[in-house]
């Protein structure tokens, strides 16, 4: 392990041991106790990026419900360590709370990797009608087993295409393309249906590689796009609305059951709310980022000018391979979902 993954763990130990700690006020022995929870996630503080909403959101209503007796830190820019670091720590108890990638939670939940499935969901709002009923209701439960409590599905939205060289409107452009993606069963293999050369980095590298041409170009949310510098490394968003990504906002189970039933039921419905606030503001906000990133020099290709059709086509095999892999029935029930919603 490097000096650098070293210092994330110590800090977030450092953290974590302050996390239940009852502080009692100076001087005042019938004060109230206090409790300082942590969130990470990987992006940075930005206005409109969907991880830092969540996490200061779910601040925000927690402290304003327990008038400040439980206190929660933020931590941005993968202060607490990566997206798996952060999950172990989760499980291992150096990290209380992450606003996480569904895709990397697919890594250690194969359940989960049926949310990643490639032009699964035809809309955002079908995905948060089923994620918001059984279906969600039961793939959070299933995620308990791993020692972490899925508090709610917040969102990134579609994952679009960030290229530099050319537009993608056909499955052929895409082919060849050396693409950022994250290190997950799913991804890999739409991408290799799509005859992409595949790249798997962390986050924090992508932005170099755009740069030095290390890769042709990656896929996240529009507003995680928009927030974090894309008009200085690529040219082109291509919204092909590959794949949908939910942020499951997550909590070490160890640390929900240490509190009180009151406080868990207050972390949950900040969780809610966190959720409901991010959806809202992905919607209002996605016609201001693109006019804003097209006057930075960016060219948004419409949906309609995609052959959506071709790419799902192209994209078909990997729900069979997928079911296979994941196993149960969770592929099915999904497209069974999908068809009634």
């Amino acid at each position: 392990m490097g000096e650098k993954s070293k210092m994330k763990r110590l800090i977030a130990a450092v953290v974590a041991s302050a996390m239940v700690l009852s502080l009692v006020g100076c001087g005042e022995t019938n004060s109230a106790p206090k409790t300082v929870l942590s969130i990470g996630y990987t992006t940075a503080s930005n206005p409109n990026d969907p991880y830092a909403l969540t996490a200061q959101k779910f601040k925000e209503v927690v402290e304003e419900k327990t008038q400040g007796r439980i206190t929660v830190n933020d931590y941005p820019s993968s202060q607490l360590g990566s997206e798996p670091e952060m999950w172990e720590g989760m499980q291992i108890g150096t990290c209380d709370m992450a606003v996480m990638t569904n895709a990397y939670v697919s890594t250690y939940v194969l359940a989960n990797g049926a949310l990643d499935l490639p032009f699964i969901f035809s809309d955002c709002q079908q995905a948060r009608k089923i994620l918001d009923g059984d279906y969600g209701q039961k793939l959070a439960k299933n995620v308990e087993s791993a020692g972490v409590t899925v508090l709610g599905w917040s969102e990134g939205g579609f994952r679009q295409l960030a290229t530099g060289k050319r537009s993608i409107k056909e499955p052929s452009d895409l082919a060849g393309m050396k693409i950022r993606c994250m290190e997950t069963k799913t991804y890999l293999a739409a991408y290799a249906a799509l005859d992409v050369n595949a790249t798997p980095m962390a986050w924090s590298e992508v932005l170099t590689a755009l740069q030095q041409g290390t890769i042709d170009g990656c896929d996240a949310p529009l507003s995680v796009l928009y927030t974090n510098g894309f008009p200085d490394v690529s040219k082109y968003i291509n919204n092909v609305n590959l794949f949908y990504s939910p942020l499951p906002i997550c909590i070490s189970s160890r640390v929900l059951e240490s509190f009180s039933e009151e406080d868990q039921q207050i972390i949950r419905e900040a969780a809610q709310e966190a959720v409901a606030t991010v959806r809202k503001n992905n919607d209002d906000s996605a016609g201001m980022m693109e006019k804003d990133l097209t006057s930075k020099g960016m060219t948004i290709v419409p949906t309609n000018e995609v052959d959506s059709k071709a790419f799902q086509e192209a994209a078909k095999p990997v729900y069979e391979k997928m079911e296979s892999y994941i196993g149960g029935t969770w592929v099915s029930d999904l497209e069974k979902e999908v068809e009634s919603k």
